[in-house]
Order: structure tokens, then sequence, then C-alpha cells
């Protein structure tokens, strides 16, 4: 059993008691990281004169090797070890020497786990933000093809009025835009450096914390080091974060789920993304929409474990906190491998606009348009509500869309409808009279596509 620590204990730890503590099994995952940080600590070291350039060079040769022979397969992470920060070490001293000893000056475990877990997932949340771009991407090729695709626009999964294809994908791309914000907001605000606040209280050595910021890529330092061991702020952050990407992903499933249905068609999986049944051949089924779904409650678990973990736990570090990593590193690969499966499905997805149209026309999602042409013929506004609902209980008698009614059938229940109440009522008519920014008229979402295409520039 490898372990950094034994003088003050007279037996060896019962190997349940080990297994229990250990988390080689997790935490090899930021192995990468573990090197990192250490080469630049000991670069900061040889600096400030605490280790010698001879030493310097040793150790980082060692650090840099033992890199390579696990990076190449020749060395494998094994629970021989308690954690990764152990397997590097002994490795390191296994093959330099007394040399390798020094690596741990002015530096404890605590700090180092801080730095560690703080590398890996500042790069998660970049890997994230890259992924939810691509989505983005796609989701605006979308809208950029079909700003003259009418649909239904829905309440209460009710038909209510109609709008473009372009105008619903473009709500997801808000969506999706301020998830990318939220990952820029957590990346600036964790961004600083816990190496060099030893266990809890700093350290004795001339350490020069700035510099060992600077290396790293850090903005600074972080400016208490009890604070510094003790905060995982930013894995709580990075998993709400996180938990509302999966919502949103989850909502846009939902939706998908309920267009590939029999009964609404407005959509076709590509088959590269669906699945059969093993007793029924007809069906085509949105596994993957329904797994991302599905997969929203895992990530959300993840969070609410680090949040009641951490919740009672007094300053500084505590064991406890061990457990922010095997959740979190689930959680960050589930959202990556989702974010990358439903951005591959709706990219190859085939959209039935026929059918969408059509939906849109048998709904009365024309009845709002239908009531104000009353209103711009001097119906007040409440009266035309009431004449419009009389219209629509006719055409569900007659079975019947609004457009489908004669205009004698039409002045039966209002003499003020006139043949140009067709025109007023028709799909296009209806879509291009909303011309507000972020409404469905062409002229405002080409705007708002304009806008959406500088973003993916800029960022």
């Amino acid at each position: 059993m490898a372990q950094l620590w034994g003088g003050r204990f007279t037996k060896d730890t019962d190997r349940l008691v080990y297994n229990f503590n250990a988390s080689i099994s997790f935490d090899q995952k930021f192995f990468h990281q573990d090197v990192e940080g250490s080469i630049a600590h000991v670069v900061m070291l040889e600096k400030q004169g605490i280790l010698t350039a001879e030493e310097k060079d040793a150790i980082v040769k060692g650090l840099t090797s033992i890199r390579e022979d696990v990076d190449q397969g020749k060395l494998e992470i094994t629970d021989e070890y308690e954690d990764v920060h152990s397997f590097v070490e002994a490795n390191l001293i296994s093959r330099i020497g007394d040399a390798g000893k020094k690596l741990h000056t002015g530096r404890s475990r605590n700090d180092q786990v801080a730095l560690d877990m703080k590398l890996y997932t500042r790069a998660e949340v970049a890997a994230v933000d890259e992924l939810l771009k691509e989505l983005l991407t796609v989701v605006l090729d979308i809208m950029k093809a079909n700003t003259e695709t009418y649909m239904p626009g829905f309440t209460h999964l009710q038909k209510a009025q109609p709008i473009t294809l372009a105008h619903h994908m473009g709500a997801y791309f808000e969506m999706f835009r301020r998830d990318r914000s939220r990952m820029q907001d957590i990346y600036k605000r964790m961004n600083y450096c816990p190496l060099g606040s030893g266990a809890l209280a700093g350290t004795t050595y001339p350490l020069d914390r700035d510099y060992t910021a600077s290396l790293l890529g850090f903005e600074g330092p972080t400016l208490n080091s009890m604070d510094s061991v003790a905060d995982r702020d930013y894995v709580i952050e990075f998993l709400s974060a996180l938990s509302t990407v999966m919502m949103h992903l989850s909502r846009f499933c939902e939706e998908i789920i309920i267009w590939n249905s029999n009964e609404y068609q407005f959509v076709e999986i590509d088959d590269a993304y669906s699945t059969g049944s093993s007793i029924m051949p007809q069906k085509k089924n949105p596994d993957i929409a329904e797994l991302v779904r599905g997969k929203t409650g895992r990530v959300y678990g993840a969070l609410m474990s680090i949040l009641t973990t951490m919740k009672g736990i007094p300053l500084a570090y505590n064991k406890d906190m061990q457990e922010d990593k095997e959740l979190t590193f689930d959680a960050i690969d589930t959202v990556k491998g989702c974010l990358a499966l439903f951005t591959g499905m709706i990219r190859t997805m085939k959209f039935n606009e026929d059918i969408m149209a059509a939906s849109a026309m048998n709904g009365f999602t024309n009845a709002t348009d239908a009531a104000d042409y009353l209103v711009n013929r001097g119906v007040p506004f409440r009266d035309a509500h009431s004449i419009i609902g009389k219209l629509v209980l006719t055409c569900i008698e007659k079975d019947k869309a609004i457009h489908e009614m004669t205009i004698e059938e039409l002045k039966e229940i209002s003499d003020v409808f006139e043949p140009d109440v067709f025109d007023a009522v028709s799909l296009k008519t209806c879509v291009e009279k909303r011309l507000t920014i972020g409404a469905p008229g062409p002229d405002a979402m080409n705007k708002v596509i304009a806008l959406c295409e500088e973003y993916l520039k800029e960022k």
C-alpha cells in the first residue's frame, strides 16, 4: 500500500479501511493535471532558490517520463497506490532517487487536490462550452433554412398561433446561448490558483504564488488559504450549469419525441440515431432523445449529492470532500456525450414541412388573427374575441378550419367579415404581420439570425 504518510502510525491500515479511503480508482482521471501542477510547482521552487537547477531538471524530466510512459501504456496506474498523487510521487522517487522526495516541498495534498480538481474542471468547462457552440451552429443552420417553414406554436401543448420552425428553433438557440454564458462566467470566477495554500495555513517557504498561477494559466493566486483548500463552489456552479444544460436538452428531446410520434409526424429521425423493436417490426424508436431525457436525472443527482456533502463541512479540508469527484466526473462525461449525440441527431433529422404547415392550418392557430381582423374593422376586442369563439365552435361542428369556411358562412356569424378575411388569416399573413424583434415574421427573424451569426463568430 503506497502512501504519502505513515511516520505517526505504528500499525498498517486495515485493508478494508485502506480501500474505503483510497481514491485511485477515480482520481487517476486527473493524472495529467497532477503532473502539470507538479512541474509548475518545482519550476517555481527552483526560481525561489528552494530547489537547485539540477534538482528541478531531474524532477521535471522524471515527471515527463512518467507521463509519457502512462500515455504510451508502458506504465499502469493501479490500486497499489492510495491516490494519483502517491502514484506519481512514488514512481518519481523510484526513477530519480532522493531528488524526487523534494517534489512535495511547500505543498500539501490538500492544495494539490484542490489544484488538480480546478485544472480538470476548468478544462471540462471549456470543453462543454465548445460542444454547446457546435450545437448552436447546427441550430442556427436549421433556423436559416426554415424562416418560411410554418408550424403551430403551442401553449399547454395546445395549438396556439402559427410560427415558423426557425422561430421555434430560435428559442432553443437562446437557451443554449445562456448555457454558454454560464460556462464562461464560471471559468472566469474559478480561474484562481490554490497551490501554495498548504494544508490550510500556507507555508513558511518563500513561495511565489503569483508565478505559479501564471505558469498554470490562472488570473492569480487565491487569497485565503483556508478557503482555497475548502472551496468547491466552482464544482457546484459547474454541476448546476450542467443541470441547466440537461434541462434544456431534455425539453428539446421531449418535443422531438412528440414530433416523431405517429400522431404528429413533424420529424423523421435518421436511422443512425434510432432503434427498432425486438418484436414489432414497424417500430422506429427515438431512443437517443429518450436517453438524453432520462440521463438528465443522473446529472441532477450529482448536483444534489455535492450540495448535500458540502452543507455541513466546517473549515478547512475534510475527507468528505473526496466525494466531489466520482459523481462530478460522471456528470461531465454524461453531458458531453449527450451534447455530442443530440447535435448529431438534430443535424441529420428531417422536418416534414407540409405536415407541420397543415397542422398549423387545422388547429385554429389563426383565430387570434381573425379577431384582429375584426378589431381593425371597428369591432371592440372583447366582442371580436366572442365572435371568433363562436366561429371556432361552428367550425368544429362543421369539421372545417377557418379558411375552409365560405364567406356566406362567415357572414352568418358576423356581417363584418369580407372576402379579404381569407388573406388575413392565411399562415403567410399571420406570420409576416408579426414584425417586432423576437417575433416569427421573416424580417424580424432575419435580423435575429444575423445577430446569432455574429455572436458565433465572436465567441
